[in-house]
């Protein structure tokens, strides 16, 4: 099973960057799938963005135009620049790998807050 960290969540203005790492450890993730999920307080996980082995990416409506999904196989990362942050996208982000068997993070909380 692919073990998943993330990081590079914090505190940032509305209209702020910040970007999401999630980083493999004790296996290769380069040949799945890989997700960004997050989860809003009170609210169901929904997905956010995938990525496919070859690259092919899709977002939900909400983030199009302001996030982008990236991976670099060599290195097993999985990344998610996130811009033009609004508060709405307040929330606890979460890696994932489409293996056979799954795998999360432990999520990393990003507040978009004045």
């Amino acid at each position: 099973q692919v073990q998943l960290v993330e990081s590079g969540g914090g505190l940032v203005q509305p209209g702020g960057s910040l970007r999401l790492s999630c980083a493999a450890s004790g296996s290769i993730f380069s040949i799945y799938t890989m997700g960004w999920y997050r989860q809003a307080p009170g609210k169901q996980r929904e997905l956010v963005a995938t990525i496919t082995r070859g690259g092919s990416i899709n977002y939900i409506d909400s983030v199009k135009g302001r996030f982008t999904i990236s991976r670099d196989n060599a290195k097993n990362m999985v990344y998610l620049q996130m811009n033009s942050l609004k508060p709405e996208d307040t929330a606890v982000y979460y890696c994932y790998v489409y293996s056979s068997v799954g795998s999360w993070g432990q999520g990393t909380q990003v507040t978009v807050s004045l």
